[in-house]
């Protein structure tokens, strides 16, 4: 399947891209960020949640195609 995938804030700098397509053969959350991690390995040193369609997503959460996210950790005030 293709997947649009969004990077946002220092994801966005430690791959260089905001937004890329990808295809991957991926059926969860867990595979998604086992196949970007080897892609990117600086990834594997940092925190960050996914979302699937505008909604935070688990590890455990298949995919179903629809828009990625990848989002920093951010802090609320």
């Amino acid at each position: 399947m293709t997947l649009k995938v969004k990077y946002f804030g220092l994801i966005a700098e430690l791959t260089a891209c905001e937004e890329e397509s990808i295809e991957i053969s991926a059926t969860s959350i867990a595979e998604l960020i086992q196949f970007l991690s080897e892609k990117y390995p600086s990834l594997k040193s940092k925190d960050f949640q996914i979302a699937q369609n505008r909604e935070i997503a688990s590890i455990e959460t298949t995919l179903t195609g629809e828009e990625i996210a990848l989002l920093p950790p951010f802090s609320g005030g």
